[in-house]
């Protein structure tokens, strides 16, 4: 059987069932009002849910190249249909550059960026990309697009920043660049998605005792591990974390990702954690196919 993982423990299975994005995660869910509303939800939400376990904190989603990728690309990869976008977010989008721990950090934003949000994401970007990446609104399925009307079109404000960095350095310019967002807009709580090797600046971030309590949750989209969080006093601060990850991802193997998953909940059955597995995805499928609103809505509420 392909998921080994998954018959380690008895699993409840949902063979061949639609789901739809409010249904999907639902049962480990607050009980509070969702915080963002729908977006696009028909066209984003998981078309079909294979296998669950942990209580729906971990499932396995079916990839489709054909009707996720070919069906729904107008350029396989490179731009999506027209009616999986708006560019309403446009209007308010802009650049700007921080000046801290001794550097300039660029970053780009949209929504009420420059104050007064409800809600912050910020994303990260992996080895290579740029702050581009995340405000590119036709790439990967239109799932940037998404995530950026969600906040527009709920009050929030979402960004992007150049990484050059994934150690100390890096991990402190956005520590300094939430901080700066934590003035403009006291209120809101903040959520930082992180793609493939990014995703080190995300485990750091909520490794550390000072930077977590600045976090309503983290996004882990096809990144590695990090060993060292299991002893750094995360487990009791219960920052959530999302973890997707495809089944055919060449850079960072499942098995071990789904592996560290179960070390967290044998060492914390009750920490906030979710795992996404994209069935025949590949190393990218976690940012294309990623349900934002699920997953924001859970750890926002």
């Amino acid at each position: 059987m392909l998921y080994r993982f998954l018959t380690a423990r008895p699993a409840r299975v949902a063979q061949g069932i639609l789901l739809s994005a409010a249904v999907t995660l639902a049962s480990a869910g607050t009980g509070h009002a969702e915080a963002l509303k729908p977006y696009k939800d028909r066209l984003f939400r998981y078309k079909k849910v294979t296998e669950t376990l942990y209580n729906g904190d971990f499932i396995v989603v079916e990839y489709s190249k054909q009707r996720d990728l070919r069906d729904r690309d107008e350029v396989d990869e490179r731009r999506v249909y027209g009616n999986y976008v708006s560019y309403k977010p446009k209007r308010g989008r802009g650049s700007a550059e921080l000046s801290a721990n001794g550097r300039t950090i660029s970053y780009m934003g949209t929504g009420k960026w420059k104050g007064g949000a409800k809600a912050i994401v910020i994303y990260i970007h992996g080895q290579g990309g740029n702050r581009f990446q995340g405000m590119n609104d036709v790439s990967f399925g239109g799932n940037f697009n998404r995530v950026q009307n969600l906040m527009v079109r709920n009050g929030g404000a979402y960004l992007t920043v150049d990484i050059k960095d994934f150690g100390k350095r890096g991990t402190a310019d956005v520590a300094a660049l939430i901080q700066y967002q934590k003035q403009l807009s006291p209120g809101a709580k903040v959520v930082v998605a992180c793609g493939s090797m990014g995703g080190i600046i995300c485990w750091n971030l909520v490794k550390s005792a000072q930077y977590s309590r600045l976090l309503n949750g983290i996004l882990l989209l096809g990144s590695p591990k990090d060993p060292n969080f299991l002893s750094s006093g995360a487990l009791s601060r219960n920052v959530p974390i999302y973890m997707g990850q495809g089944t055919l991802d060449r850079v960072y193997n499942w098995e071990t990702q789904a592996n560290f998953y179960k070390q967290i909940k044998s060492r914390a059955p009750n920490y906030p954690i979710r795992f996404t597995l994209f069935d025949t995805g590949t190393h990218g499928t976690p940012i294309r196919m990623t349900d934002w609103r699920l997953v924001l809505n859970w750890m926002l509420g």
